[in-house]
């Protein structure tokens, strides 16, 4: 049997002779239908927000311990990528000792992101030998740093002596900078903290120094160190 409140032009016939009752009208919405409407939505929200309110203090620190333990996670992954990334990189902590076969794979080819900082030293002069001691030191605290030594004839035939001690600072295989010769290097009194500060103003270690620790002594030791600096290099028979 057909379904008599069903839109067919057989019905609508049926209606017009009276056989079936009119078709009844759609509800139209009204202003007080869209009212009562928001209000619900209003009250669903408020619902929600009252069982949020009525969780005990227990549920409520489980939910905050669930979400920081996701935040602690993200954290955790993010760390241990950027002491992995850390670690691909500290690989050096000591200080190799080259001649001229192997400057061009030492240096040169150091690869990329690498800074590498080379002493041109000689038995005999003293200042050479405390930087070669600070650099040991600076090696192992700035192991991303590739530190190498060398003596100054093996590497570069005919060196002069009056040069020593030079250091060379490379980048990806490029010369950034270079201290030529002991005035350059502050002399005997030359301290760690200064050559880190020295090497760090050239970008090859992260000193975590704010300031000069020279800045600390006064023009007249300054002045001093100098002088000595001239007179041990003169007296220990360098090419002058």
């Amino acid at each position: 049997m057909q379904n008599p409140n069903e839109d067919t032009e057989w019905n609508d016939i049926l209606r017009s002779k009276g056989i079936l009752p009119p078709k009844p009208k759609e509800k139209e919405i009204t202003e007080e239908d869209v009212v009562n409407l928001v209000e619900s939505t209003i009250k669903e929200r408020q619902d929600g927000r009252k069982v949020l309110d009525e969780l005990s203090l227990d549920e409520l620190d489980e939910l905050e311990d669930e979400e920081d333990e996701r935040v602690l996670l993200e954290y955790r992954k993010k760390r241990i990528a950027e002491m992995q990334a850390a670690a691909q990189k500290a690989k050096y902590r000591e200080v190799l000792e080259i001649t001229a076969a192997d400057y061009v794979n030492e240096v040169n080819k150091a690869g990329e992101g690498v800074w590498v900082v080379l002493h041109l030293y000689k038995q005999g002069i003293p200042l050479c030998a405390l930087i070669n001691q600070h650099i040991s030191q600076l090696a192992q605290k700035f192991p991303a740093t590739k530190f190498l030594k060398s003596i100054s004839t093996t590497c570069i035939p005919n060196y002069p002596d009056k040069n020593l001690p030079t250091l060379f600072v490379y980048y990806e295989g490029d010369m950034k900078s270079q201290f030529v010769g002991p005035l350059e290097l502050r002399g005997p009194n030359l301290t760690v903290d200064e050559l880190e500060w020295l090497i760090g103003e050239t970008g090859a270690v992260e000193t975590k120094l704010k300031q000069d620790p020279r800045q600390n002594s006064g023009p007249r030791d300054i002045l001093f160190s100098s002088l000595n600096a001239v007179n041990n290099s003169d007296g220990g028979g360098g090419d002058w």
